[in-house]
């Protein structure tokens, strides 16, 4: 009898622990449909594809999640309510409009702002920015995300950017990068300023530390050309984005 049992209560228990993390999709959609989300965000959706980029990236609805470069918070909408219950959201860098925007609203109370007092500094010589005092903790996360914004900062700042963000997620935590694509060794110029060479970002990221684990085509663009700034009419909302997924395996 007691051998019948124990595969039976084996079974039950790895039952239970597989109910505990769900995927985040469900929450994600519920997110989509609230009212403090404006039209224009609400228009990405189809660009952006938030259920599915999330999905490929595996955020669970108990992770700690640390999202990079918030902006005016559009995931900030979608993942905050999303992990409130069994997970949390923070933000890094540039945080300025979330918080005066955002984290007084209803639902959003349990953001966390962390690392203020990182410093970005523009360098005109080389057009993007540079980080000081960048530090986002230890072993704290289960996953980092940064969307559309790893062009932004000098090589230096880059390499700073990944190790912090190695340094901050525990082990088998993720990393997930999206930005825009720029062809491979082409020479910057003032076409491109905002697109990035993903294999050199790759490259870059794995130096941190990492161990890169896939890429997604969810946000390949057959149509664009990689010729222009990503703000041009012909490309602005349909634009190439490679995304990126790594791992902290160590």
């Amino acid at each position: 009898m007691i051998k019948l049992l124990l595969p039976l209560a084996i079974t039950a228990a790895f039952s239970i622990n597989i109910a505990q993390a769900a995927d985040i999709s469900d929450n994600i959609k519920t997110a989509m449909k609230s009212d403090i989300r404006t039209d224009k965000e609400v228009k990405r959706d189809r660009n952006r594809k938030p259920v599915e980029t999330l999905k490929f990236f595996g955020i669970e609805d108990d992770m700690k999640v640390l999202e990079l470069i918030p902006g005016g918070g559009w995931y900030t909408k979608l993942l905050a309510p999303s992990l409130r219950e069994k997970g949390s959201y923070s933000a890094a860098l540039w945080t300025g409009n979330i918080k005066d925007n955002l984290i007084d609203k209803p639902g959003f109370d349990k953001i966390k702002l962390v690392n203020k007092e990182a410093v970005l500094t523009y360098n005109k010589e080389l057009k993007d920015y540079d980080i000081r005092d960048l530090n986002f903790g230890k072993n704290e996360y289960n996953a980092v995300l940064t969307f559309r914004n790893y062009h932004n900062f000098t090589e230096d700042a880059r390499h700073k950017m990944n190790k912090a963000s190695f340094n901050a997620l525990k082990v088998g935590g993720v990393y997930g990068v999206v930005d825009h694509t720029m062809r491979h060794m082409q020479e910057d110029n003032s076409e491109n300023r905002r697109r990035f060479d993903p294999v050199l970002a790759i490259k870059e990221i794995e130096a941190a530390g990492f161990k890169f684990v896939d890429y997604s085509t969810l946000h390949y663009r057959a149509d664009d050309e990689l010729r222009y700034e990503v703000g041009r009419k012909s490309v602005t909302g349909n634009s190439d984005r490679f995304t990126l997924l790594f791992k902290k395996v160590k």
